[in-house]
């Protein structure tokens, strides 16, 4: 039964797996080899992780670079200051490319936590990149895991952002 955005599922030996629903029964019994591989054996409980919201952005480079040359300090409305840095060290078309990065992972964020840009704002939200170059969002009000892409191509960026519930199995 759903709980609080969670998904438990009580099962048990093999002969009783028609009467429980919502996984598949193909499922339950891969479930129930585990238990018995690993020694666990009769009823368990399983936690399961959910999504809790998805947002997805495109932004035109054109429209971000407009909206820089029109408008004075947009890059410090949008970014923080650790963004800030790295974008003062960029020239150029990239750093076009990673203020529409940065606009859009944000605008993507809003839409996945279903409130928009506005009860949440650019500054409460913050995208820095791991040692690999990867974006993360090392700052935002969510408390459970943050799945985030950025794509470019030579007039898009693109991002997409997965909400994903935070518990331990």
């Amino acid at each position: 039964k759903p709980t609080r955005g969670f998904w438990l599922l009580y099962y048990r030996s093999l002969p009783r797996l028609g009467e429980y629903r919502g996984l598949g029964r193909r499922d339950l019994r891969y479930l129930d080899k585990i238990s018995e591989k690993d020694g666990v054996g009769g009823s368990q409980l399983l936690l399961m992780r959910m999504i809790v919201g998805h947002g997805i952005d495109i932004e035109e480079l054109a429209s971000i670079q407009n909206a820089v040359e029109k408008r004075e300090g947009f890059a410090q409305r949008v970014l923080t200051d650790k963004e800030m840095e790295r974008f003062a060290s960029l020239k150029g078309r990239r750093q076009v490319e990673y203020l529409a990065g940065r606009w859009s992972a944000k605008e993507a964020f809003s839409k996945a936590m279903g409130t928009g840009i506005g009860k949440l704002g650019f500054q409460d939200l913050e995208v820095l990149n791991d040692e690999k170059g990867a974006p993360y969002f090392s700052k935002s009000p969510f408390s459970g895991k943050v799945w985030l892409s950025i794509s470019h191509t030579e007039q898009f960026v693109t991002a997409s952002v997965i909400l994903e519930e935070n518990h331990e199995n």
